[in-house]
């Protein structure tokens, strides 16, 4: 049975009558057609504009045109092990992402979810497989209209706001019971495999883990994950934000990437035979401490994002690296040898995936590759270092655009047009005045 006669068969087995086709966008935002189910041939997937790969998270696109002037089509191709039930749909609904391509039958280059599969060959042909395992952080606010209205926190079971901090608090959590409820409920109905929920530093901040698992499937589940908190919250009248730091005086949200390789055995290369860390551990931490910098556009990709990592926010500034220290942007959690990994904190949660997982796993392969060696492993705080990141969007993308190495990973072609999206982006923000330049330099200047 081909890929198209299995998907047929679980639309037959689920009486589906309608299919949301999804791509991700380089936003991360779910792109797509939703046909009647009786007019979806899997067989001949879809056909999409080229030129959805190059728009802004405004709907914008930059003014230099990317794709081809005469505004073709590519086609979607749907996935069919992503084949999952829209579980708040009233009628039985299928979501399937597709995969990009060129009707040459060619993979198109600008598509974040290709971007990842080619860094992901990259293992392959080392005989390599990455393991990644995200964390999410996120916010539950009060549903509020006007951009111009600061967020405030949700109230509660209790009929109250959230008094403070509430790290790690269990009753803080189950304020929120019937969300938390509907969003595993959901989540297990997609087949996304949630590990633990915890109430962050924030006031009714969240972080929900994922199982570890292919870097792939990872970044598959957390663009559906996403949506689907998303959806939840609506229907209980609140919001859920992946804004890195969507609230003055509270801490950023982060999604930790957690990463090892294994070869073809199935056995962790970041561990000797004798449980020592081993050099391709220490090379692939070298990878990260140089690449990083320059990969900054996909780890924090807009103008918000930057407001997350400053000193003592729990984010991180800089590259130093250390076991079980979260002051460090590097972490290595305590494990054993089996399961030693790497944890990636520079990524908000504001990240599409995709782009930030395969901007990881590129770091980490070059320095492998290269056989960097990292520096030393931190034991103090992190925070009291010097700042080693981009402090601006515009900064990043200059430092983007100028490292080939990541360039030959991604591909020029995709180097050059994200860069131009952020842009873009970043000139529109730019133009808007904010309220602080409003109260403090109005009459005062």
């Amino acid at each position: 049975m081909n890929d198209a006669q299995k998907i047929q068969q679980w639309l037959d087995e689920n009486r589906i009558t309608e299919v949301e086709c999804l791509i991700p966008d380089m936003t991360g935002l779910a792109r797509g057609k939703i046909v009647p189910r009786h007019k979806y041939n899997p067989a001949e997937g879809l056909r999409l504009p080229e030129a959805v790969l190059s728009m802004t998270v405004t709907g914008d696109f930059p003014e230099q045109d990317f794709t081809s002037v005469a505004d073709p089509d590519m086609r979607l191709i749907p996935d069919a092990s992503t084949v999952r039930p829209v579980p708040w749909a009233k009628e039985p609904t299928a979501q399937i992402i597709h995969d990009c391509v060129n009707f040459d039958g060619t993979d198109a280059d600008l598509a974040p979810r290709n971007v990842l599969k080619r860094i992901l060959k990259l293992y392959e042909e080392q005989g390599l497989s990455a393991i990644v395992a995200p964390e999410m952080e996120f916010y539950l606010v009060q549903v509020e209209p006007d951009e111009d209205i600061p967020l405030k926190p949700p109230v509660g079971r209790t009929k109250r706001t959230e008094a403070g901090m509430q790290s790690f608090s269990i009753d803080a959590v189950n304020e929120y019971d019937n969300i938390f409820d509907e969003i595993y409920d959901w989540c297990e109905a997609q087949g996304l495999a949630l590990d633990t929920l915890i109430h962050e530093m924030g006031t009714a901040q969240m972080e929900i883990n994922l199982d570890h698992g292919d870097p792939l499937q990872l970044a598959d589940q957390v663009f559906l994950f996403k949506r689907t908190v998303r959806e939840v919250a609506i229907r209980n009248n609140m919001y859920a934000t992946f804004m890195a730091k969507p609230m003055q005086g509270q801490p950023g949200s982060a999604m930790h990437i957690h990463q090892s390789v294994v070869d073809a055995n199935g056995n962790n290369i970041f561990s000797n035979t004798d449980g020592s860390p081993s050099d391709a551990f220490l090379h692939f931490i070298g990878g990260l401490q140089t690449y990083l910098p320059a990969a900054m556009p996909f780890f924090a990709p807009y103008v918000n994002s930057y407001r997350r990592l400053s000193r003592f926010t729990s984010a991180p500034i800089n590259l130093s690296w250390g076991f079980d220290n979260r002051t460090c942007g590097l972490r290595v959690p305590h494990s054993g040898p089996e399961a030693r990994r790497v944890e990636n904190r520079l990524a908000g949660v504001d990240v599409n995936p995709y782009l930030a997982i395969a901007a990881s796993l590129a770091c980490g392969y070059l320095g492998m590759q290269q056989r960097i060696q990292p520096s030393a492993p931190l034991t103090g705080s992190a925070y009291e270092q010097p700042h080693q990141l981009p402090r601006h969007l515009d900064d990043a993308i200059d430092m983007l655009l100028k490292c080939q190495p990541l360039a030959e990973l991604f591909g020029d072609h995709f180097i050059q047009t994200y860069s131009a999206i952020k842009e873009a982006e970043y000139r529109e923000y730019f133009d808007v005045i904010s309220p602080w330049e409003r109260r403090f330099l109005l009459l005062h200047v």
